[in-house]
């Protein structure tokens, strides 16, 4: 007989949601969790990426940086604030520190509760039923298990290739433990972990640069994208475009020069900053599992785990969920659901599977950009252009009114089709709150709304939210 009826390799959001479901459908269940530290020799405890490094201290870093921005708008609505306020890394870095630290000893409690196993150890396969685990003192362990679900993650991605990258660079798996004040920093990357930190790295008051290769936000609506940037531009963000660094050299007194191409011109430029950023995408962390002893099969181009719908892999007992898993969007809450819902196929009477469609999500740049479903391009290469109709509006948040904010980017379109009741293939809105208004109206979305239903909704007044249900310009129309 097998030690346990399920193994969970991998102890962040997907994992853990699996491991404490099945423990509840009354399973013996264990986790293995272990954090190879960062380059720069960054560690931290159980939850995994999003708690440690990831959605919960970079959202409490963005909150430091509104509340910046807050402060200059008290003044105009008469709080007499003296300006500037200086803003302290150390005691906001502590503080975020010590919420993720609690985080750790709650998930830490809660599997206890459960009756979860905890091995604090790094993972390999011995055989399709068998796990090596080795602690850091290199204590080995044996676990086998009737199931095996691996959940674990991606790291980011270091380009190896560029002098001095590795030595002198950091990544986000550093930056919110860092004890000091990262200075003037450069942020290298284009996808939303690169702008998130620019943005709040700026809105502290720091001096902050992104270098793009390309394009920003690649894989979101491009109109949406290029406005996401121009506020944060105009807000203080340096932006390099068509720029690709190309050495990292540590000057005499400690500062990073930074030499770089633009692509356009072919010149070579160079510039000093005290912390440089990489933010050029992850890599799942399927490496160091020996996968070759279990038969599982991965992506040749991404190296990440082929799975069914099922979230099976090339091996019947073996299953694969969150950013591990090939073909998932990498995102807490869908490998939350996922983890949950295959312990429930697995050791419950259910048979429901995850469904990837109309997933909400936002980006927490200064200007929060919030979607739901299709981007305008994905609806006319769906559709054809004939057969989509968006509608649109700018509008100004009333809260920016008496701050004289400008709201020159707060903007909201909605993507239907053109045959009447006109479905909503796509919801996307630039503006505050927009992880709150979006989460709002994906319910809407996923129940299949219409245009003509969301034109009904009564608005709440007065509010940014209510500005979707008052969409009544068509691009088409003008």
């Amino acid at each position: 007989a097998q030690d346990y009826d399920l193994l969970v390799i991998g102890g962040g959001s997907g994992g853990l949601a699996c491991a404490k479901e099945a423990a509840q459908l009354g399973r013996r269940v264990a986790v293995m969790d272990y954090v190879e530290p960062s380059p720069r020799g960054t560690r931290w405890g159980l939850g995994g990426t999003c708690v440690n490094v990831g959605c919960i201290p970079k959202k409490l870093m963005h909150q430091a940086a509104l509340l910046g921005g807050m402060i200059r708008d008290a003044r105009h609505y008469g709080w007499e604030v003296a300006q500037p306020v200086p803003h302290s890394w150390r005691k906001m870095a502590e503080a975020v520190q010590n919420h993720v630290k609690s985080l750790n000893w709650g998930h830490r409690v809660q599997l206890q509760d459960r009756k979860v196993k905890y091995f604090n150890v790094k993972a390999s396969f011995v055989n399709e039923h068998t796990v090596r685990g080795v602690a850091k003192d290199g204590k080995e362990t044996l676990l086998s298990a009737d199931n095996i679900v691996i959940a674990t993650g991606g790291r980011p991605r270091y380009p190896t290739q560029i002098e001095g990258a590795l030595e002198y660079g950091i990544t986000s798996d550093d930056i919110f433990w860092l004890k000091e004040s990262p200075g003037k920093t450069l942020v290298v990357g284009a996808g939303y972990v690169a702008l998130e930190c620019a943005g709040f790295l700026t809105g502290i008051g720091l001096d902050t640069t992104v270098m793009i290769r390309s394009v920003p936000l690649r894989s979101f609506d491009q109109q949406m994208s290029s406005l996401v940037t121009e506020y944060m531009a105009s807000h203080g963000t340096r932006f390099l475009r068509g720029c690709t660094p190309s050495q990292v050299r540590r000057l005499p007194a400690g500062r990073l020069q930074v030499t770089w191409e633009d692509r356009t011109s072919g010149k070579e430029d160079t510039d000093t900053f005290d912390t440089v950023l990489w933010a050029i995408g992850r890599v799942p962390e399927t490496g160091s599992l020996n996968l070759e002893k279990s038969g599982v099969k991965t992506s040749p181009d991404s190296q990440k785990i082929l799975v069914d719908s099922w979230d099976a892999t090339s091996v019947p007992h073996i299953y694969a969920i969150g950013d591990v898993a090939e073909g998932r969007p990498e995102l807490t809450p869908t490998a939350i659901m996922a983890g949950r819902l295959l312990a429930q196929r697995l050791f419950g009477p259910s048979s429901a599977l995850m469904d990837y469609d109309n997933v909400p999500t936002t980006v927490f740049t200064p200007l929060e950009y919030g979607c739901v479903g299709l981007s305008e391009e994905e609806a006319v290469a769906r559709h054809g252009q004939e057969h989509v109709e968006v509608y649109h509006a700018y509008y100004k948040p009333l809260e920016f009114t008496v701050a004289e904010r400008d709201a020159s980017q707060c903007y909201i379109k909605m993507v239907c089709l053109r045959e009447p009741p006109q479905l909503v293939l796509g919801l996307h809105f630039l503006g505050p709150n927009a992880g709150e208004v979006t989460q709002g109206f994906a319910l809407g979305i996923r129940c299949g709304a219409s245009y003509a239903q969301v034109m009904r909704t009564v608005g709440i007044h007065p509010t940014c939210s209510e500005e979707v249900v008052r969409l009544r310009i068509s691009k088409r129309s003008g």
